[in-house]
């Protein structure tokens, strides 16, 4: 796990300063160099592209626009979910490409799992702090997340989790599949490190959804909001 940026990164962060965040493929890159799991997919230009992403993957897809004027995409139905056929895929890969300054589409293979979000802000007293929590849609609903200053490791980010009053279903509940529990203990801390090193430049990091299963933490959607003054 790196804590240094290298200069890709750097170049990533400097490109992004003038719309004061970073594009959800950049954001992607960035924590997949941090260690992070992300979704398999491509940066399509044409529809082409993407439909011939679609039949390497097999399906279902999500497709989601790519505009600096965007940073909220439900606000402009800016994101699919999925999608398993070319038809549906074409039609809406130029409904998202014609949304206020795209400069591309997002498709990705479709994670499956519980849906946590993983997050920090960057507070001007005590650094960044980072929260996990269960996410998704239903994020604001159950309000279940615990919070540390980081960094924090791995026997710190354990007990975070056993914080979160719906832990069980993490565990298998009701016969339903668990999660396997190091990978996501990995992911937090991981992502701790992550906010750690990028702590003189951003606002606030979210990872939400945070897709885990029985074999796979993955970063469904992700978003860096970098200081005003950088």
């Amino acid at each position: 796990m790196q804590t240094v940026l290298n200069e890709t990164e750097r170049n990533i962060l400097e490109r992004s300063v003038s719309q004061g965040w970073v594009l959800e493929p950049d954001s992607k890159k960035l924590l997949s160099s941090a260690g992070l799991t992300i979704p398999r997919g491509i940066m399509a230009s044409d529809p082409e592209k993407a439909a011939a992403f679609l039949a390497d993957s097999g399906g279902p897809v999500v497709m989601k626009v790519v505009s600096p004027k965007v940073i909220h995409k439900s606000e402009f139905q800016g994101v699919v979910t999925g999608i398993t056929d070319e038809e549906t895929l074409r039609k809406e890969f130029y409904r998202l490409h014609a949304i206020e300054g795209a400069v591309g589409v997002l498709v990705e293979e479709t994670a499956v799992g519980i849906e946590l979000i993983l997050g920090a802000v960057n507070d001007y007293q005590f650094g960044p702090v980072v929260l996990l929590g269960f996410g998704g849609t239903s994020v604001e609903i159950y309000r279940d997340s615990t919070m540390r200053m980081a960094p924090i490791g791995e026997e710190t980010a354990r007990g975070m989790l056993k914080e979160l009053k719906a832990r069980p279903l993490l565990e298998g509940f009701r016969g339903a599949p668990s999660v396997d529990i190091e990978l996501l203990i990995q992911a937090v801390a991981r992502f701790s490190e992550f906010a750690t090193a990028l702590e003189d430049i951003f606002e606030s990091i979210d990872i939400n959804p945070l897709i885990c299963s029985s074999d796979s933490c993955t970063a469904a959607d992700a978003r860096i909001l970098l200081q005003s003054d950088k």
